[in-house]
C-alpha cells in the first residue's frame, strides 16, 4: 500500500512538473522544473528497483543535459526580433523530399507489419545471467545480448557530434 501511494505521489510530480515546464514564461525557471522532473523520474526508477537507471538519470540528464539547456537559454538572446533574413544556402526543397522520404519508409514498415503480423515467440525459460545485481545485469546485456543496437547507438551520438560542430564551426 505505501508503495502504491509513493508510486501515485512520484507520478503526479513528475506530471506537475512537465506541465510547469512547458507552461512557465521564464525559459530559466522551465529548466529548473526540468531538473525536478528529472530527479522525480530518478526517484521513480529508485522505486522500481533499478537504482543503477536512478544514478545515471541524475547523472547525465539532470546534471549534463540540464546544463547544457541553460548554456542554451543564457547564450540565445530571445528577447530580439526574429531576423528578416533567410539563408541563401538553405536546401529547403531537400529537406522536404528528405522528410517525405522518411515518412513513405514509415509507412511501408506500418503497412508490412499490419499484413504479416509478428510470430509470437515460443515461452521459454530466460537463460541465467552469470552476474548478479542489477548494474552488473545491464553491463552483461549490454555488452553480450544488446551489443549490435549498443554499437548503432554510438556510431549515431558520434555522427551527430560531428555534425554539431561542423554546424558551430565558425567561417574564417
Amino acid at each position: 500500500m505505501g508503495q502504491a501511494i509513493a508510486f501515485y505521489f512520484i507520478a503526479a510530480c513528475i506530471l506537475g512538473f512537465a506541465v510547469l515546464v512547458v507552461s512557465t514564461r521564464d525559459t530559466v525557471h522551465s529548466v529548473l522544473f526540468l531538473v525536478l522532473d528529472f530527479l522525480f523520474v530518478a526517484a521513480l526508477y529508485v522505486l522500481l528497483g533499478a537504482q543503477f537507471l536512478a544514478a545515471i538519470q541524475i547523472l547525465v540528464y539532470a546534471g549534463g543535459i540540464v546544463v547544457l539547456y541553460l548554456f542554451v537559454v543564457m547564450l540565445v538572446n530571445l528577447k530580439r526580433p526574429p531576423e528578416a533574413h533567410s539563408d541563401p544556402h538553405r536546401k529547403s526543397r531537400w529537406g522536404f523530399a528528405l522528410s517525405i522520404a522518411v515518412l513513405v519508409e514509415l509507412a511501408i514498415v506500418a503497412g508490412y507489419s499490419y499484413v504479416r503480423p509478428a510470430v509470437p515467440l515460443a515461452l521459454s525459460a530466460a537463460p541465467a545471467l552469470p552476474v548478479s545485481g542489477n548494474t552488473e545485469e545491464v553491463g552483461w546485456l549490454l555488452y553480450t545480448s544488446y551489443l549490435i543496437p549498443f554499437e548503432i547507438a554510438s556510431m549515431l551520438l558520434l555522427v551527430a557530434m560531428i555534425g554539431a560542430i561542423i554546424l558551430a564551426k565558425r567561417e574564417l
